[in-house]
């Protein structure tokens, strides 16, 4: 059994492993996200991803692409940690970190056989699909767990510091 930091790969590693699990007949499924502070909504959506095949390889932000979507006082944990956070869960089999503004990049080196966003994004949103159904794969947006957010648990924390 690998422990949580074994599982988080630099590209060509995580390109190697997947390309490995391929080989044995092993359907992929790729999601991504910032994951700043994994909540029961994170956890929910990624055993979900996982249901859809394989082996569940999640691309995770870098702290400059959180700060570029999320803003300067994001993300509260660096990359490292939330890498090997997201890396930990039972459902969670490789973990990358992106750097780009879009996971396009690393979908590219990936090639999963499922892509998967949550759904907050429409299916014609999520930025990979038209590669991933060219080769013949799927996408989803997988409905969101309702009442958990990254960002309204960092407000509720801010509002009880200022309390």
């Amino acid at each position: 059994m690998s422990t949580a930091r074994e599982k988080v790969k630099e590209r060509q590693a995580l390109v190697e492993a997947v390309d490995a699990a391929r080989q044995q007949g092993r359907r992929i499924v790729f999601t991504n996200g910032c994951f700043d502070i994994i909540h029961p909504g994170h956890i929910r959506y990624l055993e979900t991803a996982r249901s859809l095949g394989d082996l569940l390889v999640v691309a995770v932000n870098s702290d400059e692409s959180v700060r570029r979507l999320k803003g300067e006082s994001r993300p509260i944990q660096d990359e490292d940690a939330r890498s090997e956070l997201v890396a930990a869960l039972h459902c969670v089999d490789l973990v990358g970190i992106f750097s780009e503004d879009t996971p396009l990049e690393i979908i590219m080196a990936v090639r999963p056989d499922t892509l998967v966003k949550g759904g907050d994004w429409t299916k014609d949103q999520i930025v990979g699909r038209d590669f991933v159904e060219a080769r013949g794969g799927e996408v989803f947006a997988i409905e969101f767990e309702q009442g958990y957010s990254t960002t309204n648990i960092i407000e509720r924390i801010r509002e009880s510091q200022s309390n």
